[in-house]
């Protein structure tokens, strides 16, 4: 394992102070020109910006070192939180790797937290910083955002052609009997003629998927439909995600979304996804609930089959101890990202794929101090260059099972890159 150096904001830890707000502000609004942190859904959610603290961690205990890392943070904090509200007091952002044995997962600590909940605003700051200055914008700088200009995209580790070469490799595979499903995905690179501006791209994101949760950690950005786990007291919540078809018009429209519904394979999809939240999180729990059928979650440019899992935490035992790092470690990778057998699944996709995930389609969301939190998975997503402020990866992925057609997944991932392409091009 391997864990960077944490940042702090000085010897003295200062003081963590939750405010009420009588009016609540457009979340998105208030974001900074750069270091945004967002997790926002129907203008409700949590941005922040600044940083008191940072972790980046490498290992096969990466979760459980961050979550021991974030307990003993947060417990040395001198903490007024007038709001007392799931967001409220001390909160850690986090983007976690796909496989975070491999790959490096970042938590941030920000200096500044605005949420809204419920009918209910509030302000956390750290230090002497006024909440009214901080929401007049004397923290989130006034540049306004600039457009990209021209945008030229190029193939990311493999062609169309050879990704769907792929495809039809993992379909023999599949009947051949190695795995039921494996999850394929691919990248796609885009080079702006100005630095990339993420509140305009979060904004548009926003706008045209408002059922998605609009995410933002350390460069890497996105909509996601899908939320991998939620904790509030020992309420566990999950959505899952697994089957899609395109958008028509009219007529059209009606009968995808009837084929969805009714397609045996996208159902048995499906059914290998909630199984395996399932299956991860049941030693975990007293009660487990999942309905018997999906439902269709209609989106701007795609439908999914989803079914909302509900379940209650153990209050007692090693198991009723776990916070929600551990918790979020336990269920991911499920098979709406992976495959089943996860780790048949895992190995196919360092296979067949070519490329690094790094934090794509790795958990992403924040947990407070309480450990209550909320985290979905990085989909639908972009990751800006660390070296180039005008360059971005983009990538989408779906499920491979028997039956899978490499022309009709290809037009999957071109739908679901269609997200961020369409918030890049207005």
């Amino acid at each position: 394992m391997s864990v960077a150096a944490v940042t702090t904001a000085g010897a003295v830890t200062p003081a963590v102070t939750t405010t009420p707000l009588h009016e609540a502000p457009a979340l998105l609004d208030l974001l900074p020109v750069s270091g945004a942190l967002s997790w926002v859904r129907r203008g409700e959610g949590l941005v922040g910006w600044g940083e008191v603290a940072r972790l980046e961690v490498t290992g096969p205990g990466a979760l459980a070192e961050a979550a021991a890392w974030w307990a003993d943070h947060s417990a040395g904090l001198d903490v007024d939180d007038r709001a007392g509200v799931p967001g409220s007091g001390p909160v850690l952002f986090a983007s976690i790797a796909f496989d975070p044995a491999a790959g490096t997962s970042v938590f941030v600590v920000p200096e500044v937290v605005v949420g809204r909940r419920d009918g209910v605003a509030w302000v956390t700051t750290t230090g002497d910083a006024d909440p009214a200055e901080v929401l007049a914008g004397g923290s989130t700088g006034t540049v306004p955002p600039a457009p990209p200009g021209r945008l030229r995209y190029a193939d990311g580790a493999l062609d169309p052609a050879s990704w769907c070469a792929r495809v039809t490799t993992a379909v023999a595979r599949i009947g051949a009997g190695e795995l039921a499903k494996v999850v394929l995905a691919r990248d796609l690179l885009v080079t702006a003629d100005a630095p990339l501006d993420v509140r305009s791209l979060l904004a548009r994101l926003a706008d045209r998927f408002p059922d998605c949760w609009t995410f933002a950690v350390d460069g890497l950005l996105g909509a996601t439909p899908e939320l991998l786990l939620r904790r509030t007291g020992r309420q566990l919540s999950s959505r899952v995600l697994a089957g899609t078809a395109p958008r028509g018009a009219g007529a059209e429209d009606a009968r995808l979304a009837a084929d969805l519904l009714s397609s045996a394979k996208d159902r048995a999809e499906h059914a290998l996804a909630v199984e395996s939240l399932v299956r991860a999180l049941e030693p975990y729990c007293t009660t487990l609930s999942a309905p018997a059928e999906p439902e269709l979650l209609t989106l701007a440019n795609v439908r999914h089959l989803a079914t909302d899992v509900t379940g209650a935490q153990r209050a007692r035992g090693t198991r009723g101890r776990a916070g929600l790092l551990e918790l979020v470690g336990a269920v991911h990778p499920t098979a709406a990202v992976c495959g089943t057998p996860t780790d048949a699944a895992a190995a196919l996709i360092g296979e067949l794929e070519g490329m690094d995930r790094g934090r794509y389609a790795g958990p992403v969301g924040w947990v407070d101090a309480r450990g209550d939190g909320e985290f979905g998975l990085a989909l639908r997503c972009a990751e800006l260059s660390a070296t180039d402020p005008a360059s971005a990866r983009l990538f989408a992925g779906c499920g491979i099972v028997a039956g899978s057609d490499p022309a009709a997944e290809l037009a999957e991932t071109q739908a679901k890159f269609a997200a961020v392409q369409a918030a890049l091009e207005s």
